[in-house]
């Protein structure tokens, strides 16, 4: 009787893994979820990010799908904070029993989940942070695109101190797991240039007010701040900055700050921020035809204008469907993935970069470029960069 009763646990914890790994995934329907902020404060992100994914998915559903099967996308908001991210993950991976998680945003949110969704065999694609948690310590269902927070920071500490003569760094970070990816390598930059890291200041992502961070900052003499900030963060502190005439100080953000938005606030005061990404984002104006087009069409679709959050959704949507579609009739998590490790420079189609993934690798991209905003946008100034 032992022994029986030992073999019925071990056929129950095979058969619900195996249940786990492809749920979702039936004859005519695949079940794609994302947990995202849509009405905290980075939804300007979230909500464009959802609304590029779905209209790639729109396309790919219209056109008939690819061997009998659609797509569902199911969004969550976690209004920016981990709690709600742990609830909107748990309904996607337990009630809807989604197979895939794309395009969700936030890297304390993601850390979050990580764990629970894995050992559910829910793959996690191509997250909307560039943490260097998304693909490491390697896991084959963890893919992430684009370059990390770490390397972006640390590239354009060098660039600064080299280039602008900067020798008081500091750092103003959140106090979340994306705000000290930005401090250690703050600090592991500055070990090998042999400068000390001067002086930090902390925020929640929720604050409204940095005035008394600015002003410790700038008591402490510092000449070049590291931002482990995003959006209205990234803003506010700065303008801060503007507003009492600290002049001789340079910011440098990461791609969490790389949104139009970011440069285009009034009067031109965010003219002078640094900041990286990983690919370049067009402006309609000087746009190729094929950049137009696709803009010219989301437009028309949704009534506003994409920013960079609906270009990451409608690229990361489009790798997703080109690895189903490699994955072949018989679709599952181990096809997929083995699909997956086949793309080799697959380019986007609004050609603005492109990923490669194989067997050990998870991280589709290691580029970025280096922009100032000047008139109130981003320019180019450096790059491409590859780490």
């Amino acid at each position: 009787n032992t022994v029986i009763n030992y073999l019925k646990i071990i056929f129950i914890f095979f058969y619900i893994n195996s249940a786990w790994a492809n749920q979702g995934i039936t004859d005519n329907e695949i079940l794609v979820g994302m947990h995202t902020d849509l009405s905290g404060p980075a939804s300007m992100i979230g909500k464009q990010s959802v609304d590029g994914a779905n209209m790639r998915f729109d396309e790919f559903n219209q056109s008939g799908g690819v061997h009998g099967r659609m797509i569902k996308f199911i969004v969550e908001d976690h209004q920016y904070t981990v709690p709600r991210a742990v609830q909107a993950s748990n309904k996607l991976l337990r009630k809807d029993k989604v197979s895939f998680m794309l395009g969700s945003l936030g890297t304390p949110m993601n850390n979050a989940v990580m764990t629970d969704q894995l050992s559910m065999s829910v793959p996690n694609l191509f997250p909307l942070t560039a943490a260097r948690s998304m693909f490491d310590p390697f896991h084959e269902l963890k893919f992430t695109s684009g370059s990390t927070y770490y390397d972006q920071i640390r590239t354009g500490i060098k660039y600064l101190v080299d280039q602008n003569g900067r020798n008081k760094v500091c750092v103003l970070y959140e106090d979340t797991d994306y705000g000290q990816e930005i401090l250690d390598a703050a600090i592991d930059q500055l070990d090998e240039m042999n400068m000390p890291l001067i002086e930090t200041a902390s925020a929640k992502p929720t604050d409204t007010d940095f005035s008394s961070q600015i002003k410790k900052l700038q008591n402490a003499g510092c000449d070049l701040i590291a931002m482990g900030t995003q959006i209205r963060s990234t803003i506010i502190p700065y303008i801060k900055a503007k507003e009492i005439n600290w002049s001789n100080v340079d910011f440098v953000a990461t791609s969490a700050s790389y949104f139009s938005v970011v440069a285009e606030q009034p009067n031109g005061i965010m003219d002078g921020l640094y900041c990286l990404n990983g690919i370049v984002v067009p402006y309609y104006e000087n746009a190729s035809d094929l950049e137009k087009e696709w803009w010219d069409r989301f437009r028309d679709i949704y009534d506003y204008e994409p920013n960079s959050g609906a270009i990451y959704g409608y690229i990361y949507a489009d790798i997703f469907i080109e690895a189903i579609k490699r994955a072949g009739k018989d679709l599952n998590v181990e096809s997929f993935v083995n699909a997956m490790e086949s793309l080799k420079n697959y380019e986007d189609p609004l050609k603005l970069g492109s990923v490669t993934f194989n067997t050990s690798q998870r991280q589709g991209s290691n580029i970025s470029y280096f922009f100032k905003v000047q008139d109130g946008r981003f320019e180019v100034i450096s790059g491409p960069i590859n780490y």
